[in-house]
């Protein structure tokens, strides 16, 4: 792959270490990224008796005082609202088929939704999600305007997000800017949830240490900034479809090779 410069003119030729050649593993891909999400959920339930705190109850015993037994009513239970010796106002309560009545099966807040990933299958699916952000149809068929690129390590020190902008043109990223600059209202409640508007996503951006550019980057938007040991499924494959376009930066793809990463030890 051609290294691009600061000025967007190719460069010398860059090869691209081994985990650029990894099996595509649509399968791997999805789990890790459900995985990530997943650790994200915060768990939700009814509070543990709702529905079943009535203040008085009916009696189903045959004989007794407070009871309805020979009434010529169904069993279903019921509260007392008032009585006058044995006439009594009553409503039904308790079983989930009344009102105001407990929940059948209510969510309850000590499940787990923790998905749990094996740490060879998730590096597996990272390196997989890297390969195919270098896949021309992959990325095109996520809907990106063009194609992944390496850029000097220089991209790195620019301060301003004008600066940046004006890198993306010289690149070939001015139609992907176009496509990621639109924002649609969100159907439905999530317009009163703080998330009214959906943002499509752009380019990924891969440094190699934390540096100027992971502030001058934020205000575009849907474009990520990451540092390459933080690569995860989900930056690389955004709701489990992999071939996100990504723009690297030479030093991080050389810190891919030299240290070896998203393998283990004994692997290259």
């Amino acid at each position: 792959m051609k290294l691009k410069g600061l000025d967007g003119k190719d460069g010398s030729e860059v090869k691209l270490p081994s985990q650029f050649s990894e099996a595509f593993r649509p399968d791997m891909i999805k789990r890790a990224v459900l995985s990530i999400q997943s650790h994200k959920r915060q768990p939700y339930g009814a509070q543990p008796g709702a529905g079943m705190r009535a203040s008085a109850k009916l009696s189903k015993r045959r004989k007794s005082y407070k009871t309805c037994y020979d009434k010529g009513i169904a069993r279903t239970p019921r509260k007392i609202l008032s009585a006058r010796g044995l006439n009594f106002y009553w409503v039904g309560a308790v079983a989930p088929n009344t009102v105001s009545g407990r929940r059948a099966h209510p969510p309850k807040a000590e499940k787990i939704w923790d998905l749990k990933m094996n740490r060879k299958e998730r590096r597996l699916a990272i390196r997989s999600a890297i390969a195919a952000t270098v896949d021309a149809e992959k990325v095109k068929e996520r809907g990106h305007k063009a194609e992944s690129v390496i850029v000097d390590t220089k991209f790195e020190e620019l301060k301003k997000t004008k600066e940046v902008e004006d890198l993306f043109l010289k690149i070939g990223l001015k139609a992907e800017l176009k496509r990621i600059s639109v924002k649609k209202v969100r159907a439905g409640k999530g317009k009163i949830r703080n998330r009214r508007y959906r943002v499509k996503k752009g380019p990924l951006i891969v440094v190699s240490k934390k540096c100027a550019l992971v502030d001058s980057a934020r205000n575009f938007l849907g474009v990520d900034v990451c540092m390459v040991k933080d690569l995860n499924a989900e930056l690389l494959a955004p709701g489990t479809h992999a071939g996100r376009l990504t723009i690297w930066s030479q030093g991080a793809v050389e810190i891919l090779d030299k240290e070896n990463l998203f393998y283990e030890r004994r692997e290259k």
